[in-house]
């Protein structure tokens, strides 16, 4: 694709189908180009360097989150939803999730998520600082989960690049783990009892709708109890 056809938005997006497919490994302007038909240099045209182009592809995806309208449900359905879709988010691209830590993200798309996480927290009740520390509060605990689910992501696709099996991998881990675990008993009875090929399967599922519930709760009980 000759440099005078490509465009921003084109690069960006197809930037996300290679962190997506690659991880951050994978992002280079060379492998960028090759998927954009195009030579590698053209790209430099449009974007100042790779991490600047990560920050664009790390916003773009911010569009994928649903704003509920507070006119038409409460603050709880609404935190919970737009929450749910922000883990979504993380887990279909997990290599946002491993970026955070060493890099910082803006735009417009997450200045857009974050203005009505505000907003969502101020409906609430919350004002000001409250409403600040509500929003982190959420988010920090969605990132937090989302975290796993990237890390396997990445391994895999090292465990992969190897030249091994990744299932086969991850159970000779989890075989030494539950080794390592049967000296203590709280851990040793969750082995001998649970079903691990439905149990385990089902836990981050279940574990995050449980926090996320328990965290609004948390905050709905603060809601009650401090002076407006």
């Amino acid at each position: 694709m000759p440099r005078d056809t490509l465009t921003r938005e084109q690069i960006v997006r197809t930037a996300v189908e290679l962190l997506d497919a690659e991880g951050l490994e994978g992002l280079n302007m060379r492998a960028l180009g090759k998927r954009l038909n195009s030579a590698a240099t053209a790209v430099y045209w449009h974007v100042k360097n790779k991490d600047n182009l990560l920050t664009l592809a790390g916003d773009l995806v911010w569009d994928e989150i649903r704003l509920p309208d507070l006119e038409q449900v409460d603050w709880r359905d609404a935190a919970t939803a737009m929450a749910g879709d922000l883990y979504a988010m993380f887990t279909r691209h997990p290599w946002l999730v491993q970026a955070f830590a060493t890099h910082l993200f803006h735009g417009v798309g997450k200045a857009r998520h974050d203005d009505h996480s505000l907003a969502v927290y101020e409906r609430a009740g919350f004002t000001g600082p409250q409403a600040d520390r509500a929003c982190a509060a959420v988010f920090t605990y969605v990132l937090g989960n989302a975290a796993p689910a990237a890390a396997t992501t990445s391994l895999t696709r090292r465990i992969e690049s190897e030249g091994r099996d990744p299932q086969e991998a991850f159970a000779a881990v989890t075989r030494e783990a539950m080794e390592a675990a049967r000296g203590f008993p709280r851990l040793q009875a969750r082995i001998d009892s649970a079903d691990h090929t439905t149990d385990y399967a089902e836990a981050p599922k279940d574990t995050f709708t449980f926090g996320l519930t328990s965290l609004l709760d948390g905050l709905s009980a603060r809601l009650e109890t401090t002076p407006h």
